[in-house]
């Protein structure tokens, strides 16, 4: 079947379907804007979020944020579709992909969304009356979609499409419009398939990723992506940072995720570090002659770095480190870790942390901790092997003063905090490039394996699966591309990298849950790609802030940025 055809060819795309999706989009933000009054009254009675009411009132605020992620995922899809539109690009597979985001996400909004698989949040929790409710459903436009938007025909329709455009990689335009990163996509992709099988090698052996493929990725630039060219790096935006770790993702999240400790690291020494530094570190990160890591959480602490204990204390010309850290990725192999450690004990909370750049040696298989004053033992996990994850113990280990990153003191969080929106950034991507690789490996298996006389793919609940899977790992690719090009706007984006994050992770893991049931008895066999990719999907709502934080997050960010 051809998919050069005009968008009206299976007679399944809505007369007028943009500006029936503008119709909606209105819609569903007066309705958002309900919710925000309710859970205003519920939670910032005073004007100010009440720490005491968020808590209390938890499952609600969440829900509000899920909500606001749903509005905002609409609105970029309508954009994207907008963009290919005006540039006379937009094929029946990408208005398909439009019309099914919007037919389920709105009803969703008043029909329930999952907060997880035991937690659905309605209308009813989030403190609005019926009339709002039937108000919003009775909506020419949201009633139109919701009718006719994602039925089990479009999802068929959508099967078909993707099972076509499976060899091409083609699950609709990125819309990105760039030949630059067109490029750097194509280059990328390639290099993911060369691993691919040999990552599922690495999965099943533990074993960390070699260092000849880490070294054939330092030579392409991946740790120094957004480094600025003045310190070594090719000075791209967060958006090509996108679409390198969405393609290698899709091979493998351990490809993905090499470059996200070196994005932090070089993130707070150029926003926080001296110029000494900079010039020290960032060259060598950008290379990928220093591999660094990220030593930030301890045991029993989780997501309140504010509890932090373990201490820095200065003696002459160095800090002595003592104390404990955990869920430290690629530790043994890294040659400097970005260190917050308490430095003034008597300030209670994240004013008494700061940021160091502790240099440390790097260790071997027999040895992989050979530093004095630092030991280390690894965890063992159910997937994101490649790099593994350690637990750390500092007992006097020793970091020179000048490596207090900016060599002032106190200032770790507030260094630290300004990463996360780049670092949540970067994970929705690697969520991204796992949602698809899980959504490739289900089509492809559909399509050979055969039950009663027929490829499976065939059977609407196959189908249909598949053809959710594709439309919502595009609604998560343009909220975190739309996260990104605010970032490389130099905009705040907190609450969007949230919302990119907060997505992106469930779907990715949805997109894992549903191919590995298509794939039967089959998927449950280690030697099937579609286990690894479970095991390393499920990671994805928990680390770079767990969902609850996000949606903690952004329900708080989106009262307070509205007063």
């Amino acid at each position: 079947m051809s998919r050069e055809a005009g968008a009206e060819k299976s007679g399944l795309v809505l007369p007028d379907l943009l500006p029936a999706c503008g119709g909606a989009l209105e819609a569903a933000e007066g309705f958002l804007g309900e919710v925000r009054q309710a859970i205003a009254a519920l939670i910032a009675p005073g004007g100010r979020v009440d720490p005491a009411l968020l808590e209390r009132e938890q499952f609600a605020a969440h829900g509000y944020a899920w909500l606001a992620t749903y509005v905002m995922a609409l609105e970029r899809m309508l954009h994207w579709a907008e963009r290919l539109e005006a540039a006379g690009s937009l094929r029946e597979l990408d208005a398909l992909i439009v019309q099914a985001a919007f037919g389920e996400y709105l009803q969703q909004m008043t029909g329930g969304i999952a907060l997880s698989q035991v937690e659905i949040v309605r209308p009813v929790d989030l403190g609005l009356e019926a009339t709002a409710v039937r108000a919003f459903q009775g909506a020419p436009a949201v009633d139109a979609l919701v009718v006719r938007g994602n039925t089990s025909a479009v999802r068929m329709r959508l099967a078909a499409l993707i099972a076509d455009g499976l060899d091409s990689g083609d699950f609709g335009e990125s819309g990105l419009h760039d030949e630059t990163l067109d490029m750097v996509r194509d280059q990328f992709r390639k290099v993911a398939e060369d691993h691919r099988e040999a990552a599922h090698g690495w999965h099943l052996k533990d074993e960390l990723i070699p260092l000849p493929v880490i070294e054939q990725l330092a030579e392409l630039g991946i740790f120094g992506l957004t480094v600025p060219e003045d310190f070594g790096g090719l000075g791209l935006g967060k958006t090509a940072m996108c679409v390198v770790t969405e393609e290698l993702s899709r091979g493998y999240i351990g490809l993905g995720s090499l470059g996200t400790r070196s994005e932090i690291a070089a993130e707070l020494i150029r926003l926080g570090g001296t110029e000494a530094q900079k010039a020290r570190w960032l060259p060598k990160i950008a290379s990928g002659e220093v591999l660094p890591t990220a030593v930030f959480t301890e045991p029993n602490v989780g997501s309140d770095l504010g509890a932090l204990r373990t201490r820095a204390v200065r003696d002459g010309e160095v800090y002595k480190i003592i104390g404990n850290k955990t869920w430290i990725t690629h530790a043994a192999r890294s040659d400097m870790m970005t260190l917050l450690a308490r430095t003034d004990p008597e300030e209670p909370g994240y004013k008494g942390l700061s940021m160091f750049l502790a240099e440390k040696p790097r260790g071997t298989e027999s040895d992989p901790f050979p530093a004095p004053g630092m030991t280390g033992g690894e965890i063992k996990v159910l997937g994101y092997r490649g790099m593994k994850e350690y637990e750390l113990g500092f007992d006097g280990f020793e970091v020179e003063a000048e490596d207090l990153l900016g060599e002032v003191e106190g200032e770790g969080f507030k260094q630290l905090m300004a990463t996360f929106e780049s670092a949540r950034v970067q994970t929705a991507a690697r969520a991204v490039g796992v949602a698809q690789s899980a959504l490739e490996l289900g089509l492809k298996y559909a399509l050979e394996r055969r039950q009663f006389g027929k490829a499976i793919v065939e059977f609407p609940r196959v189908a249909g699966k598949l053809a959710w899977m594709a439309v919502e790992t595009m609604i998560a690719r343009q909220l975190t591309y739309f996260a990104a090009r605010e970032k490389d706007s130099e905009r705040r984006c907190d609450i969007e990298a949230g919302m990119a994050k907060l997505l992106a992770a469930r779907v990715a893991w949805a997109n894992a849950d549903n191919a590995l049931q298509v794939h039967g008895g089959n998927g449950y066999a280690e030697e099937y790609a579609i286990s690894r990719v479970l095991c390393d999907a499920r990671i994805l709502n928990i680390f770079e802030g767990a969902a609850e934080i996000q949606a903690q997050v952004i329900a708080r960010g989106l009262i307070e940025r509205r007063n």
